[in-house]
């Protein structure tokens, strides 16, 4: 098989990819872009006209959703104990939590970084911080979801703890933590200290100081 082609940007949703590579032990070719690519990066237009990340190339296959490039790498070769296959125990849930990941939880986020990080100085500071609210109330499903578990799907970690994860991470990131659970918090702290995690995280970081010293 081909090895998989990783365009992202260090930190961003494509963590999410890269973090299910490491997980699933598929070797990907990983490539960081500087942020955002659109502007600093215009060749990538070519490759993705949506000039977003993450970009996964896989032979023929090309794909741009996070959550759905983290499930594929944990299937590309058959199900693995990341996914949950039809049939099993949780197997909506898994797909409910997969989607609710980005559709639900990290959509408000992005929104907030765009008007009370990014273009604060254009007046839309509230509106930001208006989306910051959504988000802290959106998180009412996982939360209660959690009580008594450790993961989301099949007393076991998978893709969806992958997806609903980095939008916790994003939050601490990005100055929303004031508003997450406590056992949320705790949720988060145990799947950053997955080794795979690590590792994904280093792997992000150095690409990132190669393209900080290539521009120097």
């Amino acid at each position: 098989m081909t090895t998989p082609v990783l365009y992202t940007c260090a930190r961003s949703r494509g963590l999410r990819a890269t973090w299910a590579a490491e997980e699933a032990g598929v070797d990907i070719d990983l490539r960081i872009l500087p942020f955002p690519p659109r502007y600093l990066a215009p060749d990538y237009l070519e490759l993705n006209p949506l000039g977003t990340v993450p970009l996964l190339i896989d032979g023929e296959t090309r794909m741009t959703e996070s959550c759905a490039i983290a499930h594929y790498l944990a299937t590309r070769e058959g199900y693995t104990p990341l996914a949950i296959a039809p049939g099993e125990r949780d197997y909506g849930e898994y797909c409910d939590y997969t989607y609710h990941a980005d559709a639900t939880i990290t959509f408000p986020q992005t929104v907030y970084m765009r008007f009370a990080i990014f273009e604060k100085d254009k007046g839309w500071a509230e509106a930001g911080h208006a989306y910051a609210k959504w988000f802290h109330k959106r998180l009412v499903k996982v939360q209660q979801r959690l009580e008594g578990r450790e993961f989301l799907c099949a007393d076991r970690f998978t893709v969806a703890d992958i997806c609903v994860g980095y939008a916790l991470i994003l939050a601490q990131s990005v100055g929303l933590d004031e508003g997450v659970p406590q056992s949320l918090k705790d949720y988060r702290a145990r799947l950053t200290a997955r080794p795979a995690f690590a590792r994904a995280f280093a792997r992000e970081e150095e690409g990132l100081r190669a393209l900080e010293a290539a521009a120097r």
